[in-house]
């Protein structure tokens, strides 16, 4: 069969139906275009909550991401909470317009994704795992702090070197994934330390994406362990939504509250009383701009009002800049887009985005002012499958660094996220990957499979010998 690892896996295709069902009895004017985009989300999350428990979900996140910003959000917009947002915010082209081109370029990019016959780079050995921690028992405290000390001096430097710090501070949830998968009991001091310091993080810059990920994956790492029933999977996943509701609901409040203060759980607490005393969660302004928040349809909208309108189809000209930010060191590229750079986004949208607020047009409108709806959904193709080629990079390459597989979040939290500018996804993947291969090389000696089993013989020679002292001594 094509694509297994999409259609070959087996979910609960009863509750699935039943999730539509009640779609259409939520929405009941609801058109076929919003249905089949809400039919296609619908099985990317349940292939996401299936894959907790045996990998850690890289081309599933992807997927479900993907979904959930460039079809859910666009979906509850065109169903009526347009209607409560400034018109600079809403959907600027009909449904049948834009879901002609954002239903088949998704699909596009999550066949891109899956263009292997297993769910390469993301299935970890954790025998691999648990042999390396036995081998090498400080090491997992060594990427912690790695982490940790990374985290702190990346201030200190300019944005390129900032950004490999910004990398390097993400070890320390390596090493706790080492600890996790490891046989030995999980110390939940480093859990605790861990996951606190990106909470405290981003309490502190009012800044939930990495949060989010991050637990994402943690809880995925979490799951592999201890391989949890459904009822517990349910119980989690239905405990991630609320609090991703209550996140995008407080967050324009929180960051005004500490707009000249420091962002801390007094803070977000006093945000939380706020919502509650103006409408509370379920007003329907509130619900809407909430929405616009995982709606990146509404910049691809504004993106195909504009192009080819008023700024001719790019042909291929903007995504090589991207490619060109993304590949190309600054020593060799000196004018090349910078991270969060919004030129592109005035360009070929219209938007015009305050200093300092983080927009892009997003993969998906990259590929239509360049190539047009059917060039787009292409591109869209060869998105995902750059993705997939990287991961299997990751599977070829555990064969001599088993180890390796624990990295892939490392590498692709950031891309995965369909608001993230593609240049700076991109150039996350590509940074992050060499910057691995770097240490992969220079580390061989501890981090390789030989090494590994020759410190394993080592250990056993060693216990060996002394166990023959032992009963040789008098």
């Amino acid at each position: 069969m094509f694509f297994p690892t999409l259609f070959s896996v087996k979910i609960n295709w009863l509750v699935y139906a039943l999730g539509l069902v009640g779609v259409v009895m939520i929405i009941p004017d609801i058109s076929v275009w919003r249905f089949f985009a809400l039919a296609i989300a619908g099985h990317q999350f349940m292939l996401l909550f299936y894959a907790y428990g045996y990998v850690i979900p890289v081309r599933y996140w992807a997927g479900a991401l993907a979904c959930l910003q460039y079809l859910v959000g666009p979906s509850f917009a065109y169903s009526g909470l347009d209607e409560f947002m400034y018109f600079k915010y809403r959907m600027q082209v009909p449904e049948e317009v834009y879901f002609s081109y954002a239903i088949p370029a998704v699909i596009c990019f999550i066949l891109g994704l899956h263009v292997s016959q297993k769910l390469n780079g993301e299935k970890v050995d954790e025998k691999s795992v648990n042999d390396f921690v036995e081998s090498n028992t400080n090491i997992p405290y060594v990427f912690v702090g790695i982490g940790f000390l990374s985290g702190i001096v990346s201030g200190f430097f300019g944005s390129e070197l900032a950004n490999v710090f910004y990398i390097l501070s993400g070890f320390k949830f390596i090493g706790l994934f080492m600890i996790i998968l490891s046989k030995q009991p999980v110390k939940l001091w480093v859990l605790v330390l861990v996951v606190g310091a990106i909470i405290s993080s981003s309490l502190k810059t009012a800044m939930f994406h990495d949060l989010l990920t991050w637990l994402v994956f943690v809880l995925a790492v979490l799951a592999i362990r201890y391989k949890p029933s459904i009822v517990v999977k349910v119980g989690f996943a239905i405990g991630m939504v609320i609090m991703v509701i209550i996140i995008q609901q407080i967050k324009s409040v929180y960051r005004s509250n500490i707009t000249y203060g420091e962002g801390n759980t007094e803070a977000f607490e006093e945000s939380f009383r706020t919502i509650n005393q103006e409408g509370g969660f379920f007003d329907m302004n509130k619900i809407a701009e909430s929405n616009v928040r995982i709606n990146q349809g509404f910049i691809v909208t504004n993106a195909m009002a504009w192009v080819p309108e008023r700024e001719p189809f790019a042909k291929g000209e903007e995504l090589r800049m991207i490619l060109e930010a993304a590949f190309l060191p600054r020593i060799l590229a000196p004018d090349k887009l910078k991270a969060g750079d919004n030129s592109l986004v005035l360009k070929y949208t219209g938007l015009w985005i305050r200093q300092g607020t983080s927009m892009s047009i997003s993969a998906l409108g990259d590929g239509y002012v360049n190539f047009g709806t059917f060039g787009g959904s292409i591109f869209m193709f060869f998105f995902g499958l750059a993705f997939n080629i990287v991961l299997n990079g990751f599977q070829r390459f555990s064969r001599y660094f088993p180890i390796i597989l624990i990295f892939t979040p490392l590498v692709f939290y950031y891309p995965i996220r369909p608001d993230t500018a593609l240049q700076t996804g991109l150039g996350h993947m590509v940074k992050a990957s060499f910057l691995l291969y770097v240490i992969m090389i220079f580390w061989k000696k501890d981090l390789s499979s030989a090494g590994v089993e020759q410190k394993i013989q080592y250990e056993k020679a060693k216990r060996a010998r002394e166990e023959r002292m032992r009963v040789s001594s008098p």
